[in-house]
């Protein structure tokens, strides 16, 4: 059960309501570097598999991020040959930075990429964007590594895909599966305010998106796919995994010391069915005891130790006295930050003192246990007083966990994680105000944030004029200038991070 008392900026998630408006549903973004023979037969066959199987309007957006050969003039062919082709080019490269351009001047509710290669089997593309639509998830992904996947592959990229995977799950305790299949998709409300807190512009963009959603409490979807390697594929390994080690480090930092606003990004109270209220169970509860029975555990192994190092030189009642005292101010130290919440220095020696009596109330129960010991056998064995103070220690853990959820640290402010006056947040919330908060580019229209549902969705509409307020307006589709050309948003976005515009981003 989540217990968090943040309101969140994000509106609940709903279901997109199906019939004719101005806008695309979908917007599938192809992000490429020099790939003239590929892009072609790539955006033919994308078109032909929604055009025979999508159920609602849909745009294909070509990103060429600064190729030096003739895809621009590829792109621009198939833009003026299908109505639904729009392309768009950015002087630097990075496909991190060319998702988060054409995603951010999107109009569509709905925003998804995929490789220029279509390794992975179209067939999955109505699946990873329909939970999207029906307001069940917030970011969709296919997975190459899930038991139901088919994949085609070398042993050295199945290796080096699993590895990194693992990295992610020992590090940033990762739940997703595949971080770095190109196959994924978005809501748009989440892309605005998710995609300014993504710092990196190359191929650990995708990563950096989903551990920041993940840690914020959104919901991701995943998608088994079927997927057939790419012999061809430009991507330099190496390279591209140093990178991506480097951005783990990066992140693991921010989140640790939680410069990430992540309540930027969270769901309102009540959107999570973990947030209904459950009848004789307080708020924190479960989160407090797990808490406590770590730390309990790794307190009653340090304790163990202390007691043998003391006991070597000492008798057991002073040596158990020591073990308890030393190993009852690190557990109220640990309880304290882990447990309950409890930030800052204030009130730490109140609670290092009421910590203490407590330490007193268990002196009493393990010493007492090893008088009643001694007093049954006159010389017991070391192993009899471990087994002794073990099953003592169990009792007075239950105890002391009562004593420092009602009396130590009780729960003043009625969030179940701190002790009101005394708590004192860790994450930064930053100011952010989805009402107003546009994003502004030149050559493309201004879109509020978030995306509301205003209307039915669309069915695949023509570029026509239309007629309001008595004048006929011409209406064009996101990224699409008055005279009918696409501009290199690069030039007119305020980057979100300093060195989006810094040259040579790795590929």
């Amino acid at each position: 059960m989540r217990t968090d008392s943040s309101p969140g900026t994000l509106p609940a998630r709903e279901h997109l309501p199906a019939g004719n408006a101005g806008t695309p549903v979908l917007d599938v973004v192809i992000p490429v570097y020099n790939e003239e023979k590929d892009l072609g037969p790539c955006v033919l066959r994308l078109h032909d598999h929604l055009k025979r199987t999508f159920p609602y309007a849909y745009r294909i957006t070509i990103a060429d991020n600064a190729s030096t050969d003739t895809t621009p003039q590829v792109a621009k062919q198939l833009e003026a040959e299908i109505a639904e082709v729009k392309s768009f080019r950015l002087e630097q490269k990075g496909r991190g930075r060319a998702l988060r351009t054409v995603w951010s001047a999107s109009d569509a509710p709905i925003l998804a990429y995929m490789d220029v290669d279509l390794s992975t089997d179209l067939n999955a593309l109505l699946p990873l964007v329909a939970p999207l639509i029906s307001g069940h998830s917030d970011l969709a992904i296919g997975s190459r590594l899930a038991r139901s996947s088919r994949v085609v592959r070398g042993a050295k990229r199945e290796f080096i895909s699993r590895s990194y995977n693992l990295i992610l799950r020992g590090s940033l305790q990762a739940r997703f599966s595949d971080a770095q299949c190109g196959f994924k998709a978005i809501r748009r409300d989440v892309a605005q305010v998710l995609l300014p807190m993504v710092e990196d512009t190359g191929w650990f963009f995708d990563t950096e998106m989903l551990v920041i959603a993940e840690r914020a409490g959104l919901r991701i979807h995943e998608v088994p796919v079927d997927w057939v390697d790419d012999p061809d594929s430009t991507v330099h390994i190496v390279k591209t995994a140093t990178e991506d080690l480097k951005g783990v480090w990066r992140v693991g930092k921010a989140l640790a010391t939680g410069s990430l606003p992540l309540d930027r990004i969270a769901r309102p109270f009540g959107d999570d069915p973990r947030d209904r209220d459950i009848q004789d169970v307080p708020k924190g509860l479960a989160q407090q005891l797990v808490g406590f029975c770590v730390v309990g555990g790794l307190s009653t192994l340090f304790y163990l130790v202390l007691y043998s190092l003391f006991r070597e030189f000492s008798g057991s009642q002073v040596a158990n006295a020591l073990a308890l005292l030393v190993s009852a101010v690190a557990n109220t130290a640990a309880n304290r930050r882990l447990t309950f919440g409890v930030r800052g220095r204030g009130g730490a020696v109140r609670h290092q003192a009421q910590g203490l009596v407590v330490f007193g109330i268990g002196l009493a129960l393990t010493s007492g246990s090893l008088a009643a010991l001694n007093a049954a056998s006159s010389d017991p064995a070391h192993s009899t007083e471990l087994a002794v103070l073990i099953a003592a220690n169990l009792a007075a853990t239950v105890l002391r966990f009562l004593l420092f959820r009602a009396w130590v640290f009780p729960d003043r402010d009625g969030t179940g994680t701190g002790t009101g006056t005394d708590r004192q947040e860790s994450t930064v919330v930053a100011q952010h105000n989805p009402s107003s908060a546009t994003y502004t580019t030149g050559g493309y229209q201004q879109y509020p944030q978030p995306y509301q549902p205003q209307g039915p969705l669309p069915q695949r509409p023509s570029h026509q004029p239309y007629a309001q307020n008595g004048t006929t307006t011409t209406q064009f589709r996101a990224g699409e200038a008055a005279d009918g050309t696409w501009r290199d948003s690069t030039m007119q976005l305020q980057p979100v991070r300093p060195h989006d515009t810094e040259p040579g981003d790795p590929r």
